[in-house]
């Protein structure tokens, strides 16, 4: 995977650099985040002791867990829509798989700040990160493509029966990022693109035919009975690689039993580290300034369904639950309160920098790669630029939040 931390013109924050010797990348451009964080025990140079900490950490535990839940349950009902489809090509099962992939997205997103720490989502060895959510990726390795002159070019995994004579989730696995890091085979991404395809429109999103999966002469384009293989194993690959995070915070068990053991600080750098990395260098940077910077619709986050504008907005409520401890209707012990008995004015200025970047995120119009072209006097451009400078405003705060807390997160 890529680490790349493009610093534009609107002044992006850069990389956050995680002291405690973690990375996580993954890959339409690639996300990277690292984040950096010390401070020892007892709240480091705060007032805050050991005490005053742990309930956080415990919450935040509970929290990553329940919402790597509910995100498997929209992936497990993303899969039975998905296998319906394959199962009966039409237009009324292309339209709900889609509708699907829409409704998995928001609960995954939102737990991208559970990221960025060598946690089981990004461990370096394990982590299935690159697998899930892994962008940008370079279409004709998975299947065909328009090329000059909307000519079809049979390409990629399905269209090559020699190379890859079984298409399995083992193979999609083993495939993916070989060869380049835009050689993404897995994922969400990976199953927008089949069921989308291409985006050539500039008013709307891709739109694959249903024929595309229908075996036979009334069938489009070639290999529809492994176009639906590959379809169906991505899918389950996507199902399963999520449960894997979910296991691993099962409460009292695995990761999650270490994470509540760790000194309480510690723990607490780690969630701060996730915040920051997230609206600075991932969100702000790479799936935002990039795209702003280059205007150029591969640098979108999901391109194909021209969904981005959704991306972005639960990438940010997801930053907001974990200062808040919230997750749904729940709402337990949360960074906010430990920063109310520090510093109770910060606190209301990290609560009012969250709601002006989530509205900053709101009022960018749709969709988002005909924003990044429009250069009219409050058009796309002005707005994105504005969200841009208030994510940084946000990752600026953050970093004072944790130094109030004893926690140094270190901006390169």
């Amino acid at each position: 995977m890529n680490n790349r931390s493009t610093k534009g013109a609107l002044g992006v924050v850069g990389a956050i650099a995680l002291l405690f010797g973690a990375t996580a990348t993954s890959a339409c451009g690639d996300d990277t985040g690292t984040g950096a964080a010390g401070g020892g025990g007892s709240g480091g140079g705060s007032s805050l002791t050991d005490q005053d900490i742990q309930p956080v950490v415990d919450g935040y535990a509970g929290q990553v867990h329940d919402a790597y839940e509910i995100a498997l349950t929209r992936a497990r009902d993303l899969q039975t829509a998905v296998n319906a489809f394959v199962d009966a090509p039409s237009q009324e099962t292309l339209d709900a798989a889609r509708d699907a992939w829409v409704a998995a997205r928001p609960a995954y997103l939102e737990t991208e700040v559970f990221r960025f720490y060598g946690g089981p989502i990004d461990n370096e060895e394990t982590g299935p990160e690159g697998r899930i959510n892994g962008w940008p990726l370079d279409e004709f390795y998975i299947d065909y493509v328009l090329g000059p002159n909307d000519e079809v070019m049979e390409v990629g995994i399905v269209n090559d029966p020699e190379g890859f004579p079984e298409i399995t989730k083992e193979v999609i696995a083993e495939a993916n990022e070989n060869g380049g890091e835009k050689n993404l085979s897995a994922g969400f991404h990976a199953i927008e693109f089949l069921l989308w395809g291409q985006d050539q429109s500039e008013t709307g999103p891709g739109n694959r035919p249903f024929t595309d999966y229908v075996v036979g002469a009334e069938g489009t384009h070639s290999n529809q009975d492994r176009r639906g293989e590959y379809l169906r194993a991505v899918t389950e690959l996507l199902v399963e690689d999520i449960e894997f995070v979910e296991d691993a915070w099962e409460p009292g068990e695995g990761y999650a039993a270490t994470f509540v053991g760790d000194d309480p600080t510690q723990s607490l750098t780690k969630m701060l580290v996730g915040m920051g990395s997230l609206s600075g260098a991932e969100l702000s940077t790479e799936r935002m300034n990039n795209a702003y910077q280059e205007r150029d619709q591969e640098e979108e986050h999901s391109c194909f369904s021209d969904t981005t504008h959704i991306d972005h907005l639960h990438d940010l409520l997801g930053i907001e639950n974990v200062y808040l401890g919230r997750l749904g209707d729940e709402d337990g012990a949360g960074i906010d309160d430990l920063v109310k008995k520090v510093d109770a004015a910060l606190d209301e200025k990290m609560k009012a920098d969250l709601t002006a970047a989530k509205e900053a995120i709101e009022a960018i119009p749709q969709p988002f790669d005909q924003a990044i072209v429009d250069d009219t006097a409050g058009g796309g451009r002005e707005k994105i630029a504005a969200a841009i400078d208030s994510l940084e405003k946000l990752t600026d705060t953050t970093v004072d939040v944790a130094t109030a807390l004893g926690v140094e997160l270190i901006i390169e």
